[in-house]
């Protein structure tokens, strides 16, 4: 029974993650523009939404924490791209505009 719960309490924990990651209107933005544009870096972002590069790049980090984006280095570029979690939020995200 405690594994379980444990398990429970992990997934449970996981789906708080992702709700954080995406409870803020810029970071459904930065989620739309990866989703759009594919691999992109963070000067890309910030200027391609018209927000500050330092606020941008706070909000990349609590969407790779929240396991929706990841960041992959290419030489001296850091392109953002989306998880396959990203992808279904970016898919959920998409049903919830229809409302």
């Amino acid at each position: 029974m405690d594994y379980n719960k444990n398990m429970e309490e992990k997934i449970v924990k996981r789906i708080e993650r992702v709700f954080k990651g995406v409870a803020n209107h810029n970071r459904v933005r930065i989620i739309n523009f990866i989703a759009d544009e594919n691999d992109t870096t963070l000067w890309q972002i910030s200027e391609g939404l018209k927000i500050n590069f330092r606020n941008a790049s706070q909000h990349t980090q609590k969407l790779e924490k929240a396991g929706l984006i990841e960041k992959q280095y290419v030489g001296r570029q850091v392109m953002h791209f989306l998880t396959p979690y990203g992808k279904k939020i970016h898919e959920f995200m998409n049903i919830l505009r229809k409302f």
